[in-house]
């Protein structure tokens, strides 16, 4: 398989919600993990804006790996570590999960024979490693294979696909410091030469930092492109994000933060519903979201949603006084929140237990749809 010129990796390509990444079997990986990190930056054809000589989209969407092997744990048929691959730096980070990545595992895990077909539903378990967390994802089997082709849709991928459902179970404390990592539902952050902020710091999925659009001088309804033109908000995101990952104790400095913990927390800015236009010009009106949100990805704005941001924001949502349920629509269901985001609307839910001033959470919950694109073998120039 290997020369001292090329690496020759087999791979397959999929598109995991909205999100696309290359999806690798943890076995025709190098075992020394150190050689790891070199061996996906030349695959996805890191570090360059363009990623032209790689697999890489040249977003952070699109720079994506899922490693997966068969799993010895009695609860998991497949474990899963998930790899941020960066556009233009020479680093992989595996702080963190993706769950729009994690959509494609139980496919891909059914179509590598890792995990058995069991009627027209195939619940697959899948361990992430990253979190320490299980997902089950309900993938559609009829006729004993995979079925991709079905009439859901979900904003930001064209025409519809088969749904799979992902239940993440018991998510909070990915960081091992529970749904609240500093014991607050809201925590001020000072913020050099722009003053306090409030933020909420929630993990369940990923940990993620929570702050009002007004509070940094923006509104919930811009979009990407205008966003990333806006290199001053995208430094205060960052510092906000850098801040609150000194807080979490994943940096000493806030400054570094791009560097040391790319991908968490991830950044999120969130308004009460309002009318607004997304992302490919259609019309999401008030009443039919419970909050605007936006997400930052690897330090740029993320073109729709991440479905661990979603099911972190689902969890958040029901902690009281946190800023999403402080944005939150009163008239709200918690088992169906619509989350208005860049590319539309993402519905999500929550099992929860009151239990005083920080629910226990059982699970959250979504939708998403996956595809395979493409099964190969890549070359890789080392």
């Amino acid at each position: 398989m290997q020369t001292k010129e090329t690496y020759r990796l087999p791979v397959t390509i999929m598109r995991g919600g909205t999100s696309k990444g290359v999806y690798i079997l943890e076995s025709e990986l190098p075992q020394d993990r150190e050689a790891w990190e070199p061996l996906l930056l030349r695959l996805m054809g890191s570090p360059d804006p363009k990623q032209i000589d790689g697999l890489g989209g040249s977003q952070s969407v699109t720079s994506k790996v899922a490693i997966v092997k068969r799993s010895s744990r009695p609860d998991a048929d497949v474990d899963y570590t998930f790899a941020q691959v960066s556009v233009d730096k020479p680093l992989v980070s595996y702080k963190g999960n993706c769950g729009n990545i994690s959509s494609g595992v139980g496919p891909f895990a059914i179509e590598k024979g890792l995990a058995e077909v069991r009627g027209d539903i195939t619940p697959v378990r899948i361990y992430n490693t990253n979190t320490d967390k299980i997902i089950i994802a309900d993938v559609h089997t009829p006729g004993g294979r995979v079925e991709y082709e079905g009439d859901f849709a979900i904003a930001g991928v064209p025409g519809t696909a088969s749904p799979i459902r992902l239940k993440f179970v018991k998510p909070s404390g990915t960081l091992g410091k529970g749904l609240l990592p500093t014991g607050n539902a809201v925590d001020t952050l000072e913020v050099p030469g722009y003053g306090p902020v409030a933020v909420s710091i929630v993990d369940a999925a990923n940990p993620l930092v929570f702050v009002k659009a007004a509070d940094l001088g923006l509104t919930g309804r811009e979009l990407p492109d205008e966003l990333n033109a806006a290199p001053e908000k995208l430094e205060l995101l960052e510092k906000v994000r850098g801040l609150a990952a000194v807080k979490l104790g994943l940096t000493n400095d806030y400054t570094s933060s791009a560097w040391d913990t790319p991908g968490i927390p991830k950044m999120t800015f969130v308004a009460e519903a309002a009318d607004y236009t997304a992302a490919d010009g259609k019309e999401i009106r008030k009443d039919s979201i419970d909050l605007l949100s936006r997400m930052m990805s690897m330090q740029k704005t993320h073109p729709s949603y991440a479905m661990t941001g979603a099911m972190c924001t689902a969890a958040a949502a029901v902690v009281p006084g946190s800023i999403v349920n402080q944005v939150l629509s009163p008239s709200a269901d918690t088992q169906f929140i619509r989350i208005g985001h860049p590319g539309g609307i993402l519905e999500c839910g929550v099992d929860y237990q009151e239990q005083g001033p920080v629910p226990q959470i059982d699970d959250t919950f979504g939708f998403r749809t996956a595809n395979l694109l493409l099964d190969g073998t890549a070359r890789i120039r080392l």
